[in-house]
């Protein structure tokens, strides 16, 4: 898929289509996300954000590709692999690193106002689909 497709609704896009090297990819922007803060990085090797905090937003950290180290300004340090999140409150200082010998590719969320609850629906006539929804035998 190169670049964005959208729709009434809806919007799809491409990590790579977004930029080229090291740097921000504007997710929120490409996309027209409106509900909350959304960015890729690709970190190179060696390479390592300056230190960092916010006034409202809490962020949510997911490694998409690579490793990187998150230091937190009480000194801790986390390795996250491919899968791994890291949730940081807004006040709490940030930095990361790639230790690895390639790219570290990862996805930042923020928002504030917390959880709005659990407000998923089924559109009329549709059922649930996928494991737990039972198959009728």
């Amino acid at each position: 898929m190169a670049g964005v497709s959208s729709g009434d609704g809806w919007a799809v896009g491409d990590l790579a289509a977004m930029g080229e090297g090291p740097g921000f990819r504007k997710v929120r922007r490409e996309l027209d996300v409106k509900a909350f803060g959304v960015n890729a990085i690709v970190l190179p090797p060696g390479a390592a954000t300056g230190g960092h905090f916010h006034d409202e937003q809490e962020e949510l950290y997911f490694v998409h590709e690579g490793e990187v180290d998150v230091e937190f300004g009480d000194g801790s340090r986390h390795r996250l692999g491919p899968g791994g999140l890291a949730r940081v409150d807004a006040r709490t200082v940030r930095t990361i690193s790639n230790p690895g010998q390639r790219d570290a590719v990862y996805l930042v969320v923020g928002g504030k106002d917390g959880y709005v609850g659990r407000d998923g629906r089924l559109p009329e006539g549709e059922q649930r689909v996928g494991p737990g929804a039972g198959t009728g035998s």
